[in-house]
């Protein structure tokens, strides 16, 4: 908080996929501007929220080998908004792990998004892990 866009991990397979879900409210505080009048959950949040359920299959200590490290969003590739996503809806989000160079500390994945059955959003993540001073205090 305030920047955490994954209410709960409900599906972990180290090294390989994770699922994460965020319940949509009209409380988030993004939709007062966005938009007044038909609340829409902007798509930049998506691909956070996304990136954010597929930093826990990069931080998994088997793949990485420390945990003193945290993820950062290096690009986006293939990226498609299916559906708007509105008050509501939970997202149910799927990353899988592509590909993981562990000597550079760079990993591909893809992600696909869902509500109920339909597809509402998707792409390709290149996520990077680095050293953090901070780190031990969020990841004990």
């Amino acid at each position: 908080f305030p920047f955490l866009l994954v209410d709960r991990i409900i599906e972990y397979n180290p090294g390989v996929s994770v699922v994460g879900i965020k319940n949509v409210t009209i409380n988030d505080n993004f939709f007062p501007g966005h938009f007044p009048e038909r609340p829409i959950m902007p798509g930049v949040l998506m691909i956070e929220a996304m990136s954010q359920v597929g930093g826990a299959v990069i931080l998994e200590p088997d793949v990485k080998g420390t945990s003193g490290e945290v993820f950062f969003l290096a690009g986006v590739d293939k990226v498609r908004f299916r559906k708007p996503v509105i008050p509501g809806d939970t997202l149910v989000m799927r990353m899988t792990l592509m590909k993981m160079h562990k000597r550079f500390g760079v990993a591909k994945l893809e992600g696909k998004t869902y509500v109920g059955s339909e597809l509402v959003c998707e792409g390709e993540f290149l996520m990077a892990t680095g050293s953090d001073p901070q780190a031990r205090f969020l990841y004990p």
